[in-house]
């Protein structure tokens, strides 16, 4: 063992996560393991970046050291060795977990983070891992329960809050998820996600004009934000406002040329105002971003259907219908096809 990875396990184990960066970028480097193809330290950082909610950067860690079956062997025999070595720390069972939990083995990292809740309860990270486990495994409320926790344990656990006002929110209990949001803008002014959740939840609430606000505040925060700029476009199309709405959508695609979304959102105002060769275009530019868009299978369906092209029409009816999962957009595809003389399973 080298000294940087004997420190850099230090630092891990206290909890000293800015030490342990230094520690394990000076292992990475380590001129005694060749270059940087050392995996272990790679997944040190992978760590401490989930642990900071860097998620952009852990998952630059996570690409040199997770990817590839030797580099898993590797990562696996270091952490089997530092729990066996440190089994009564917890943060090396949280360590175990994360292992365990981004190699596909998320029903034996419930074990792990258990485990470390239970050597140190007063710890926030494992609730909030175990949290994102439950997430995954379609449990909302064994989710929400743990967020609660890491958020009652830290009050000042950003990702936390943000993962618990999201899961509010999907549940349609917007006076539950508005709260967290606020609360993380109060610990993150200018974090544009946090103002863009807020917004959504608002206009969801249809409290219209602090939404708007909250939308402008996200794009001032992050203009090259194409998820956002595609969603104040909605926001505006939901409210007739079409001119605004295609501005938003032509600058989701000035941000990212390959957001679907916003080509599909396009073909559809293109649709509305008869320009039928546009529409078409756009939708199948939304299909080459993603070829299980199901507004984009509707909105052909929908062009063919116009054109009196009846097996071309039913045919991307019957695709929509595949993927779509919203019931309310399933039972109009499938009216659609009644009316069309047939009906799919």
């Amino acid at each position: 063992m080298t000294d940087y990875q004997a420190q850099c396990e230090a630092r891990l184990l206290e909890g000293q996560w800015d030490q342990a960066q230094q520690a394990a970028l000076a292992w990475a480097r380590n001129p005694a393991a060749g270059t940087d193809q050392d995996p272990r330290p790679h997944f040190a950082l992978n760590i401490i970046y989930l642990l900071r909610g860097e998620f952009a950067e852990a998952w630059k860690a996570h690409a040199k050291c997770l990817e590839e079956s030797e580099d898993i062997a590797l990562v696996k025999e270091w952490i089997e060795g530092f729990v066996a070595r440190q089994s009564e720390q917890a943060n090396a069972h949280l360590m175990m977990g994360l292992f365990l939990a981004q190699s596909g083995q998320s029903e034996q990292s419930i074990l792990a983070y258990k485990k470390s809740i239970t050597l140190a309860p007063q710890f926030a990270h494992p609730h909030y891992f175990l949290a994102q486990i439950h997430e995954r495994a379609n449990h909302p409320e064994m989710a929400i329960k743990e967020y609660r926790e890491a958020v009652r344990l830290d009050p000042s656990h950003v990702p936390g809050r943000t993962n618990l006002g999201v899961a509010y929110q999907e549940q349609g209990r917007l006076e539950m998820a508005i709260p967290q949001y606020r609360e993380v803008i109060k610990l993150k002014p200018h974090d544009a996600t946090a103002h863009a959740n807020l917004a959504c939840a608002l206009a969801e609430q249809g409290k219209f004009e602090p939404a708007l606000q909250s939308y402008k505040e996200a794009l001032r925060l992050n203009p090259k934000d194409a998820a956002v700029h595609f969603a104040l476009g909605d926001f505006y199309e939901t409210r007739s406002r079409l001119d605004l709405a295609q501005k938003e959508y032509d600058a989701a695609l000035v941000a990212d040329p390959n957001f679907g979304p916003a080509h599909s959102a396009l073909g559809w105002l293109a649709l509305g105002r008869q320009h039928m060769q546009a529409a078409y275009e756009a939708f199948n530019r939304a299909l080459k971003s993603n070829d299980q868009d199901p507004r984009a299978y509707h909105g052909i369906a929908e062009y063919y259907s116009q054109k009196g092209k009846r097996e071309s029409a039913l045919d991307n009816f019957t695709k929509a219908l595949k993927y779509y999962k919203d019931p309310e957009k399933r039972n109009m595809i499938l009216n659609q096809l009644f009316q069309e003389g047939q009906m799919a399973d």
